[in-house]
């Protein structure tokens, strides 16, 4: 009876907590929606283009030139459709029509028709078409960001061990300073959900479906791909441990295989949308009036779109006019240093390996290599003994308590283990189960600073677990930490609902 009342209340623990995280999720998405009215209903708009929309160049063009019964509430949240918005709202209405359009993945678009043309369809005579394209956009991210916000608190669980740290985490994710981007009709949303879900259930061996969320998330944006490193990480693990550890080639063999053929299927997507793109510019076109990239050897539209309309490219945003934008992403670029910089601290022989020098002993216990959700027990066995003995003896309490101010003043110092290694107290941040993503991390931190318009690093970065893992510690360990990091949340989220809202520039 002990045993399944102490069950008993740690499922109730976890289902209050996953409230409360859907709860916060929520309040934060009404939060920038109450931002976004207000500071357009405050401010004009810098541009009022937004609510021009020009009939398509197909002949079916749905644009409507009926009378409408509520046009106000219509032009306002067509008003609403700023920057990339634009483009993601025209390619639902009219296709791809343009070459620069193709720099655009088509799943958020492809979402917004058929919910546009099914759930929603009833509000076209009522506010018009363009306005529920619109409509369509904001319900279906700010649905999605609830979903990849669970996603995450469990991810946090069974990687962390440890359910107040991955609470904090999740409470900072449903803040993040890049929120606006997940409230508008932008792909940030839907990124975070499927890569985030393909995470979770590769954590959970679901291999078929976390392959299929990664494939999404690479048909959702052209980063997803890099989704496939997790997989090859697991794959170059298990092969290692065949080798080495079963003395079983075979097994190695198949591992990779396996790991290759799942990478080529989160590849599929993206290479299937470049395949298209060439069909359409490049193919039944008159070689005077070809595009120079249509005659390149591997003919990437996306590298050239990239590069020939946006000016993106190695070190070419590294200009002096260029430094109120490298101001406004060195929070998170800074963030993103110091967590890397901490696990390297931590673990430099699992950085600098790529955690093949790991022992078999922890490489059983990661989650990520093991492919099973060992985290969560395990998070829950402890959380379950903890509590019991802290009733039965109040002099480990204090104990505790004094080690908990102890570890405040040491701010997050690495303790040694009996092992003589350095690991974080308290922490699992320094397991191999964090390498691949903290590798992740370091690899779209660097694209982002020095090939990428460096601004856009915000909401580049924002869906990167390590972030906001590494945070919560700090927030944990250094009190005035934690103030500056909701600060710099704060400040985020109000300067980028201000500004993006009204067609400043804040992207």
């Amino acid at each position: 009876m002990p045993t399944d009342a102490s069950g008993t209340r740690l499922s109730i623990n976890k289902i209050k907590e996953s409230h409360k995280i859907l709860r916060a999720a929520l309040i934060s998405r009404v939060l920038l929606l109450f931002l976004i009215i207000l500071w357009r209903s405050l401010l004009s708009p810098y541009d009022t283009s937004a609510i021009l929309n020009p009939n398509c160049l197909s002949s079916n063009s749905d644009t409507s030139s009926e009378l409408l019964i509520w046009p106000k509430i219509g032009s306002a949240i067509e008003g609403s459709i700023v920057w990339d918005g634009v483009y993601f709202t025209r390619i639902a209405q009219c296709g791809y029509e343009y070459e620069q359009t193709y720099a655009f993945f088509p799943l958020l678009p492809i979402f917004i028709y058929i919910v546009s043309r099914t759930v929603f369809a009833p509000l076209v005579p009522i506010i018009g078409y363009r306005a529920v394209l619109g409509l369509s956009g904001y319900v279906i991210n700010n649905v999605a960001f609830l979903l990849s916000v669970v996603y995450f608190y469990r991810i946090s669980i069974i990687l962390l061990k440890d359910r107040k740290t991955a609470f904090r985490a999740s409470m900072l994710f449903c803040f993040n300073p890049a929120s606006i981007f997940y409230s508008s009709v932008y792909t940030e949303s839907l990124y975070s959900l499927f890569s985030l879900g393909g995470i979770y259930h590769l954590l959970s061996g679901g291999n078929t479906i976390a392959v299929l969320l990664f494939a999404l998330s690479g048909f959702t944006r052209s980063n997803g791909v890099l989704n496939a490193g997790y997989i090859c990480f697991q794959a170059m693990h298990q092969a290692y441990d065949a080798i080495f550890q079963k003395k079983r080639i075979g097994l190695a063999a198949m591992n990779l295989i396996d790991g290759a053929l799942r990478s080529l299927c989160i590849f599929a997507p993206f290479v299937a949308f470049q395949a298209y793109g060439y069909h359409n510019l490049c193919q039944g076109i008159m070689s005077d009036e070809t595009r120079p990239w249509c005659k390149a050897r591997v003919p990437l539209l996306y590298d050239f779109l990239q590069g020939h309309y946006w000016g993106v490219g190695f070190l070419k945003y590294f200009q002096l006019k260029q430094l109120p934008n490298f101001l406004l992403a060195s929070p998170i670029l800074s963030l993103a240093l110091c967590s890397i910089a901490y696990y390297v601290k931590l673990r430099p022989e699992f950085f600098f390996s790529l955690g093949f020098r790991a022992s078999s002993k922890e490489k059983n216990l990661a989650a990520l290599l093991s492919g099973v959700n060992e985290g969560l027990n395990n998070a829950q066995v402890s959380g379950n003994i903890s509590s019991e003995v802290l009733k039965e003896s109040p002099n480990l309490r204090q104990r505790i308590k004094m080690g908990k101010e102890q570890a405040l003043s040491s701010c997050l110092d690495p303790v040694p283990s009996e092992h003589g290694k350095v690991v974080p107290a308290k922490s699992d941040y320094a397991s191999i189960s964090v390498l691949p993503f903290v590798l992740h991390l370091a690899f779209m931190s660097a694209t982002a600073f020095f090939v990428m318009h460096v601004q856009v690093a915000t909401r580049f970065l924002s869906s990167s677990p390590p972030l906001y893992w590494f945070s919560s510690y700090l927030m944990a360990y250094r009190s005035r930490c934690a103030y500056f990091i909701w600060a710099y949340s704060a400040a985020y989220i109000l300067l980028g609902s201000l500004l993006f809202s009204n067609f400043y520039p804040f992207t």
